[in-house]
C-alpha cells in the first residue's frame, strides 16, 4: 500500500520549477502521476510507482511517498484528503481503566480522540466517499469499537473532551469562571474538584484573565464535572507545575476509578506513568500518517517507546533508544565564572520573592524547578534586565538572550525571516544549521508565518530564535510546553551542546523532571505560597536539588532497571517508605 502526501503549507510551485512534474517518470509517459492543480502539486496515488523522484527533488521537501504494509488497509481508520495525514488503528476504551497514549506530535492522538468523542466520523481512508455510520459500525465487527461506536452513535454513550490547545478557549467561552462551571455541574462534584486542583480563588475572575496554568486546570473541572462515560483528555499537563500535575492525575484517575472510561493523551512522561494503566504507542511519520501499536501495560508501554522497537509487531521507529542518567550526573568541575549574583530581593504587586546568592559558570545549566507563581519567572527577568531587583546585584554579563514563557506571534514574516533577523550573518554557518535548525526540526517551518504554526511549532521556532542570538547567557523559560518527548529531548541537547561547545551558560525554567534530568548541571528550587510570597534556594547540585524538590512535593521517584528512567513510586509502597526514611527522594 502506498500513501502520498503533499504538505499543503510547504508547496510553493510559484516559487519554483516544478522539478516534481518535470522530473517524474510517469508524466514523462504520458500519465500524470504527479500534476499543478491551482497552487498545490497533488499525486494521483493510483498512477504513482513510489520511485521517490519527486521527494528529492522538491525543493521545498514538501512530498513524502512511504510504502506500508497491505494489512493495514484494512485497518484504515480516517484520511483527511488526497495527499493529507492518514491514520491506522484506533485506541481501545476500557472501563474503570487510564489508557495512556504516547507518540509524536502530528501522528493523530488529538484526530483518534475527536474519532472516539464523536467530534469525528472515521472515513475509513474513502475522503471521497465516507461511509454512514452504519458502515462504520459494522467495519468493527468483532472487536470492542463495535459496541463502544453503536452506542456512541446511538447517544447511548457519552463522552466529554478537553482540548489539547486551552489557551483557545477564551476566544469561545466568556464570563465568570463560578459561573461557566456552574452551568456545566451536572454530577455535584464541584466543590471537590475546587479543593483538589486549587481552583478555588479563580471562581470570581473572568476567564479571559487567566494564565495558561489556571485555564488548564479550569478546563480539566470543566471536563470531570459533566456526567459521562468516557473522559478524553488531550495533553492535561501543559503549563502545569509538578505539584498540579499529580494533583490533575489524580483527579483524572478518580474518574477511572468510578467506572468511566478514560484516554489521556500526555507527552510527559512521569506524569502518563504515574495516571496509566495501559499504554498505546503511536508510531509513523510525523503529518504524513500515524499507527496505533498493540496495548501494553503501562510500564512495558514506556520502556518500549524509550527503546525505540516494537517487539510483538517487529517495528523499530527510532534509529536510537533514549538514555538516562542512572546515577547523579559528576557535577561540572570548576570554570570561569560568568555570572554572580548577591541575595535579590523582588516584588510584583502583593507578590515577594527572595532569591539567595549564586553565581554559574561557563559551559554551565542551571535547572529551575518549583510551583507556579513562586517568582521563577520574575527570576528570569531579573537576569534579563527586563525587571531591577529591589535589593541586590547581578554581575558580570553582557549579552542576554531571553525566550519567555509564552511566545510572541506578533512578528509578520516567515520564520526564517525572524531567524535570519536574530542570527544574522551566524544563520548560515554549519553550527546553527545543524545543532539548531535541523536538531529542533525548524527547517520544515522556515516558510511559513508565525500566525501558522501549531502551539508546538511556535515554541520550537521561539527555541531556535533564542539559541541562535549572540549572547554569553541563555534564559528558557518552559521551553517544553506543547512538545512532545522527542522534541523535548532534542530541546535539552540542543541547549546542552550549545553552551558546552560555545562555552556560554543557561537557565532553563522546566516542570518536566524528565527533560530537567537531561538538561541540568545544577538546579534552584523555588518554594513559597504561589503569588504571595516565593524563595528561591542558591545553586544546588543536581542530586541535593531533586531531593529537596520532590520532598516538598511529597513524592519519591526510583530508577526503572532497564531503562534508567525515573519512576514515580506509589505513595505509601514498601520502596516509598524506604526512600523516605533514607531521604533519598530521587537517586536511590
Amino acid at each position: 500500500m502506498r500513501v502520498a502526501v503533499v504538505d499543503r503549507e510547504r508547496c510553493r510551485p510559484d516559487r519554483c520549477d516544478i522539478p516534481c512534474v518535470r522530473f517524474c517518470p510517469m508524466v514523462r509517459l504520458g500519465r500524470e502521476a504527479i500534476k499543478i492543480e491551482g497552487d498545490k502539486a497533488v499525486i494521483l496515488e493510483p498512477l504513482c510507482t513510489g520511485c521517490g523522484i519527486c521527494v528529492r527533488k522538491c525543493p521545498f521537501k514538501a512530498l513524502s511517498i512511504v510504502n506500508l504494509p497491505d494489512k493495514l488497509e484494512e485497518e484504515h481508520i480516517h484520511r483527511f484528503g488526497p495527499n493529507a495525514f492518514t491514520l491506522f488503528r484506533l485506541p481501545t476504551p476500557q472501563r474503570g481503566r487510564v489508557i495512556g497514549l504516547l507518540g509524536r506530535n502530528g501522528m493523530g492522538k488529538t484526530t483518534a480522540l475527536r474519532i472516539l468523542s464523536g467530534e469525528l466520523r472515521p472515513n475509513l481512508g474513502r475522503y471521497d466517499d465516507p461511509p454512514d455510520e452504519a458502515e462504520i459500525i459494522s467495519h468493527f465487527s468483532g472487536t470492542p469499537l463495535h459496541e463502544y461506536l453503536k452506542q456512541l452513535y446511538g447517544e447511548d454513550l457519552r463522552a466529554v473532551y478537553k482540548p489539547q490547545y486551552v489557551d483557545r478557549i477564551p476566544k469561545v467561552v466568556s464570563g465568570k469562571v463560578d459561573e461557566i462551571l456552574s452551568r456545566l455541574d451536572e454530577g455535584g462534584r464541584l466543590d471537590e474538584l475546587y479543593e483538589a486542583l486549587e481552583i478555588r480563588h479563580l471562581l470570581n475572575r473572568d476567564i479571559q484573565t487567566l494564565s495558561g496554568g489556571e485555564l488548564q486546570r479550569v478546563a480539566i473541572a470543566a471536563a470531570l464535572c459533566r456526567e459521562a462515560d468516557v473522559y478524553l483528555f488531550d495533553e492535561p499537563s501543559s503549563h502545569l507545575d509538578v505539584y498540579q500535575r499529580l494533583r490533575a492525575a489524580r483527579v483524572i484517575r478518580g474518574a477511572a476509578e468510578r467506572g468511566a472510561m478514560v484516554i489521556v493523551a500526555e507527552h510527559d512522561l512521569a506524569v502518563l506513568d504515574y495516571l496509566s494503566d495501559d499504554i498505546y504507542i503511536l508510531y509513523g511519520e510525523p503529518d504524513v500518517y500515524g499507527i496505533f501499536s498493540h496495548i501494553h501495560g503501562v510500564r512495558e508501554g514506556i520502556n518500549i517507546y524509550i527503546e525505540g522497537y516494537i517487539p510483538d509487531e517487529n517495528i523499530r521507529f527510532r534509529d536510537a533508544p533514549i538514555r538516562f542518567h542512572v546515577k547523579p550526573p559528576t557535577p561540572p568541575q570548576k570554570s570561569r565564572t560568568i555570572m554572580r549574583w548577591s541575595r535579590l530581593r523582588g516584588s510584583r504587586d502583593s507578590f515577594q520573592v527572595t532569591i539567595e546568592a549564586g553565581e554559574i559558570g561557563e559551559g554551565e545549566v542551571i535547572g529551575i524547578l518549583g510551583k507556579n507563581g513562586t517568582g521563577k519567572t520574575t527570576f528570569l527577568e531579573m537576569l534579563a534586565g527586563l525587571r531591577e531587583p529591589e535589593e541586590g546585584i547581578i554581575q558580570g554579563v553582557a549579552e542576554v538572550s531571553y525566550k519567555p514563557q509564552y511566545p510572541s506571534r506578533d512578528f509578520e514574516g516567515t520564520v526564517e525571516e525572524l531567524l535570519k533577523r536574530a542570527v544574522g550573518e551566524r544563520y548560515d554557518e554549519d553550527w546553527f544549521q545543524v545543532e539548531v535548525i535541523d536538531r529542533l526540526n525548524v527547517r520544515r517551518l522556515l516558510e511559513r508565518t508565525l500566525d501558522e504554526l501549531s502551539g508546538g511549532e511556535l515554541q520550537r521556532a521561539a527555541i531556535a530564535e533564542c539559541l541562535g542570538r549572540p549572547a554569553d547567557l541563555y534564559l528558557l523559560d518552559e521551553p517544553s510546553a506543547y512538545l512532545d518527548v522527542e522534541e523535548r529531548l532534542s530541546m535539552a541537547r540542543a541547549i546542552r551542546r550549545i553552551t558546552k561547545m560555545r562555552g556560554v551558560t543557561a537557565f532553563v525554567v522546566e516542570h518536566d523532571i524528565y527533560a530537567q534530568d537531561f538538561i541540568a548541571d545544577r538546579l534552584i528550587v523555588f518554594t513559597g505560597q504561589p503569588a504571595r510570597e516565593g524563595y528561591g534556594s542558591s545553586p544546588l547540585t543536581l542530586e541535593e536539588g531533586m531531593n529537596n524538590f520532590l520532598k516538598d512535593v511529597g513524592i519519591t521517584f526510583r530508577r526503572d532497571p532497564e531503562t534508567g528512567r525515573p519512576r514515580v513510586n506509589k505513595e505509601g509502597s514498601k520502596l516509598d517508605r524506604e526512600q523516605r526514611r533514607k531521604g533519598r527522594y530521587y537517586y536511590a
